[in-house]
């Protein structure tokens, strides 16, 4: 069989583009199965269109994994992919919380719920068992799909289906590592460009340590993962770092996990094995935000002689209120001590924050201002909440408050409008105290002679002025629903 797995183009700003590892994953569990003829298709970084792709090639099955803002962007590749005769199936955050959705329309054949690396194997034995007497897009009503955990698909009378979900395995070590060679890693850019700059020649990989998440934050989404926390062994994930260093060539490393350090002892093994390895030379960065009351001195400096560059913090707020009501479970303190520490080590620090927020108010939002110059990281990232379906954010809003749309291109994470309206948290208040952020931050004497003498402002000046004026200055007002 032959197979697409395919990232949709966003239209939406982001500042870097990095391999998309769950499309690595879905390939790897294939490959390891025994069907090797699987493309990639990132439509971020190719030089023709998805359409034009589908045009020349011709695939069994076409497989979509999509956020919730691109699942239009997904919707019209599956409408591509089964008039040129494929098989459609989706899968992804999105379509974990609301595979319904999708399959109300004609395009999608199947969708994949949660972890989908079983599952994918699954649908295309399936097919492949069936291809032995039916033909193209005939096999799909050949199969079985009511013994596929973790599927939603349609009967011969064309009623939706969901089947019972896959468990999550608990052992994860045994998962194939992502096929890091189908990806055309020379288009990728540098994982944290806006402090690094682009990089041309840079072959950042990321790498997966562990998946999952215990906490129970409202704002947070973990259909894939789950609420539980799975680690492979440091020994599985050493390994294959070496083969990222010595085979792929990475001059870059980012590790991905939700909270990779939730096992402090487990995290300093890990960073003591690169150590000893040898494997220091090349640099590493925390991706997504590190629990900060799971951190030590030691953590930090092992990490820094193991060649990490730079670590990220999930602050979300200035304020404790806000943070119990988050149910964020750190404590400012916690953050002030991390923060310390890891500069202290010699890492960077980067910290993610979030305006509008239940419990916020004008006044504690002030205090997250504060509290990011207080800290004053090599690079804050600020955020105005999003109500993703799933999470205990999404029923706060449409029970307490109201929800300005359901076109879900509005919840993309960087972009500058409120999605949502409580009592007393009116949106325009969110949207100035973010811009605020910006400016207070960003504009700081000491920030501006930072960037005027970082020769790759002026290299990249068109892209610099842009990013100065969507954040500092901002667009026209957005309408309300």
């Amino acid at each position: 069989m032959r197979i697409c797995l395919v990232s949709p183009r966003s239209n939406l700003w982001n500042s870097r583009k990095h391999i998309h590892m769950g499309l690595g994953y879905l390939a790897g569990a294939l490959i390891a199965a025994g069907y090797d003829d699987v493309t990639l298709f990132d439509a971020e970084v190719e030089d023709e269109t998805i359409a034009e792709h589908l045009a020349r090639e011709t695939y069994d099955l076409v497989g979509i994994s999509s956020p919730t803002p691109l699942i239009y962007e997904a919707w019209e590749v599956a409408a591509l992919a089964r008039k040129r005769g494929a098989i459609t199936v989706l899968g992804g955050p999105h379509l974990t919380l609301m595979p319904e959705e999708s399959m109300e329309r004609a395009d999608v054949d199947l969708v994949v719920r949660g972890e989908a690396e079983e599952t994918i194997v699954e649908i295309v034995r399936a097919l492949d068992t069936a291809g032995e007497t039916h033909a193209g897009r005939e096999r799909l009503g050949a199969c079985d799909w009511g013994v596929v955990a973790g599927l939603t698909w349609r009967d011969a009378a064309g009623q939706v289906v969901s089947n019972p979900g896959r468990p999550l395995p608990r052992d994860i070590s045994g998962i194939p590592w992502p096929a890091f060679h189908l990806f055309k890693i020379e288009r990728y850019t540098n994982l944290q460009p806006l402090t690094d700059g682009l990089d041309p020649h840079a072959r950042a990989y990321t790498i997966v340590t562990s998946r999952g998440c215990p906490y129970q934050c409202i704002y947070c989404s973990k259909p894939i993962t789950g609420n539980t926390w799975r680690a492979r062994p440091p020994e599985d994930v050493v390994a294959e770092w070496r083969y990222l260093v010595e085979e792929m060539g990475a001059t870059e490393i980012g590790v991905t996990d939700d909270v990779w350090n939730l096992k402090l002892d487990r995290a300093k093994e890990l960073c003591r094995l690169l150590i000893d390895q040898g494997l220091t030379r090349v640099p590493w960065v925390t991706i997504h935000g590190m629990r900060a009351d799971h951190t030590d001195a030691e953590l930090f400096r092992l990490m820094k002689a193991a060649g990490c560059k730079r670590v990220g913090f999930g602050v979300e707020s200035g304020n404790q209120a806000v943070l119990d009501a988050i149910k964020k479970r750190q404590t400012l303190d916690d953050v002030r001590r991390a923060f310390r520490e890891a500069r202290a080590a010699g890492l960077q620090t980067m910290g993610f924050f979030i305006f509008g927020l239940p419990a916020d108010t004008e006044a504690s939002m002030d205090d997250t201002i504060r509290f990011a110059l207080e800290l004053d990281p090599d690079l804050a990232n600020f955020m105005i909440a999003a109500p993703y379906p799933g999470t205990e954010l999404w029923d706060i809003a449409r029970r307490d408050g109201r929800l300005f749309s359901m076109d879900w291109r509005d919840y993309a994470i960087h972009d500058e409008k409120a999605r949502y309206e409580l009592p007393g948290l009116p949106p325009e208040l969110v949207e100035r105290k973010w811009h605020d952020a910006y400016r207070r931050f960003y504009l700081r004497p000491s920030r501006i002679w930072r960037r005027a003498t970082n020769p790759d402002t002026w290299r990249r000046l068109p892209e610099t002025l842009g990013t100065f004026g969507r954040f500092i200055v901002g667009r026209q007002k957005q309408s309300r629903g």
